[in-house]
């Protein structure tokens, strides 16, 4: 799970980042007037010659190092948001699943998908463990047919066991999208499981729920 110095490391980053944007342009800013001065003060202007920079040329890099900073920034703040929407999310539909947010979002990592597919297939399977088989824990719909239903001892065991089912039967064998993933996942369904699962995860990525 993301412990606090995980959460302690992003902090001092964003920090440091903030801090080195204030520092570029207010380095740029002191040397603009400075020129200026220098440029009222002999009555000319400097050309932008070998070894010489004008205002408008220190200016402009002034600038484009803090855009470039921003879009660091804009990296690491939508890298952090991540594991803070599906809390959120899970918190919002009062799900089962919310006290293990972070392990979801841990092991997606670890299997190298988006966080967003166990949450939303479990909202559209039993809207978020809400209608699931009695002491099942089962909140996705596999392994459940006219045999028997698979069933867990706890929501960490389905997760793990879910999440690991989700790599090796799916992206490990190709199916990507939403729709790939109904046609084997939901192979009856005339679309409405692919469209339901994508506007859960739409809600999820936009961060309006």
């Amino acid at each position: 799970m993301l412990n606090n110095n995980k959460i302690f490391s992003s902090l001092a980053q964003l920090f440091l980042v903030i801090i080195f944007t204030l520092t570029v342009g207010g380095l740029a800013l002191v040397e603009v007037i400075s020129l200026d001065k220098m440029n009222k003060k002999n009555g000319s202007l400097i050309v932008g010659t070998t070894g010489q920079k004008n205002s408008s040329d220190i200016l402009l890099i002034g600038v484009k190092q803090a855009e470039e900073i921003s879009q660091v920034t804009e990296v690491v703040l939508a890298d952090d948001a991540r594991p803070v929407t599906l809390k959120r999310y899970l918190e919002k539909y009062k799900s089962p699943l919310a006290p293990y947010s972070d392990l979801i979002y841990e092991l997606s990592l670890q299997y190298g998908y988006e966080y967003y597919w166990i949450p939303a297939i479990a909202q559209q399977e039993s809207n978020l463990c809400k209608v699931i088989p009695a002491d099942s824990h089962n909140c996705w719909g596999y392994g459940i047919h006219a045999k028997g239903t698979l069933k867990f001892d706890n929501y960490e065991l389905a997760i793990k066991s879910f999440a690991e089912y989700l790599k090796r039967e799916y992206f490990d064998k190709g199916y990507r999208t939403t729709e790939e993933i109904m046609s084997k996942y939901c192979p009856n369904s005339n679309g409405s499981w692919a469209f339901g699962v994508n506007q859960f995860i739409g809600d999820m990525e936009s961060g309006v729920f």
